[in-house]
């Protein structure tokens, strides 16, 4: 108790003993005169939310007095006269006796609650802490309007989940700050904007993704080319498609050319006598092997390594093949 409110008291008792002295001694009186007054140690207190004190009541009959609050959800008071405040507003606490009664008004401040950043971007997988405190030291306690976009835990931190717009949320004793959040798109950049491939040749495409997440890759045509989650591309066959990388529904693309390669026989025309054999060579800028044909077999064969074998007295046609070119030689079989 502080040394002003030691003085109050000392005051006020020494108003209050001659009465109480009195009324000992004169009974009738007390009967006659049913008027008592209470004296408080306060008539006027402004507090935080979740502090505590002490209301002293004297009444002058000597009796105990009941404890009562116009607002318990803002100040609440109990039989001993401690008053705990719970929420803001004003509440009038009030000590009653049989002929009197005195009142304290009682006014709970509102707790402000303030947030380090009124608004950030991120971007989705990114983190970062936000920091808040309470006027009333009160905890913190942490809320996102939109878990799917950003997370935040019960220490402020966040996390971006996808785009779009959350608000953290701050609160102490029902007090709030926020926070914007702006989970950004990302940024999405291929290594390469167009690549010219030959059948069966490989590459591997990388995306340069602002976020860091890994993209998910597709491609339009897969009769042409074929690609893997990591980005491997690898050639089909002759003809063009689209790969795409996408992250968070941003796209990057790539346009693939699968050429037709060009072949070169070591010989346009040839002569084999019957039962005879010859070899031809295909140079094929692809670097793949041919497929070998003749377009009449019962004159001269051809195996998968380009040796002809004649048959019988005629003409037939030798094809080299490979993947949408071709090439041709006139082979005369003689006797």
């Amino acid at each position: 108790m502080t040394r002003s409110k030691k003085i109050l008291l000392s005051a006020l008792l020494s108003i209050i003993l001659p009465f109480l002295t009195f009324s000992q001694h004169t009974k009738h009186v007390e009967a006659s005169n049913s008027f008592s007054l209470v004296f408080l140690s306060t008539y006027k207190k402004t507090v935080n939310i979740g502090d505590e004190f002490y209301i002293i009541a004297i009444p002058t009959n000597g009796m105990i007095p009941k404890w009562s609050s116009s607002s318990s959800r803002i100040a609440s008071v109990n039989t001993y006269g401690k008053v705990t405040a719970k929420k803001d507003g004003v509440a009038t606490i009030t000590a009653k006796v049989k002929g009197g009664e005195a009142s304290c008004k009682v006014t709970v401040k509102k707790t402000k609650v303030s947030i380090n950043k009124s608004s950030v971007s991120i971007e989705r997988g990114e983190s970062l802490v936000l920091s808040a405190s309470s006027s009333t030291k009160s905890p913190i306690k942490w809320k996102s309007s939109h878990k799917s976009i950003a997370t935040v835990d019960d220490k402020g931190m966040v996390v971006g989940i996808k785009p779009g717009e959350s608000t953290i949320t701050a609160t102490a004793d029902g007090s709030t700050a926020t926070c914007k959040v702006k989970v950004k798109y990302p940024v999405v950049k291929l290594n390469k904007k167009k690549i010219s491939l030959y059948r069966g040749q490989s590459i591997k495409l990388s995306a340069d993704v602002s976020s860091g997440i890994k993209p998910t890759w597709k491609i339009n045509r897969k009769s042409v080319a074929t690609i893997n989650p990591d980005g491997t591309l690898t050639a089909i066959k002759n003809g063009t498609a689209t790969i795409t990388a996408t992250v968070d529904r941003v796209s990057a693309t790539c346009e693939l050319v699968v050429k037709k390669p060009d072949i070169a026989l070591s010989a346009e025309e040839l002569t084999i006598k019957v039962g005879k054999k010859k070899i031809i060579s295909a140079k094929v800028s692809s670097g793949n092997y041919p497929q070998w044909s003749s377009s009449n077999t019962n004159v001269a064969t051809v195996d998968s390594l380009g040796q002809i074998t004649a048959i019988k007295k005629g003409r037939a046609y030798i094809y080299a093949k490979e993947d949408g070119t071709k090439a041709r030689c006139t082979v005369y079989v003689t006797d």
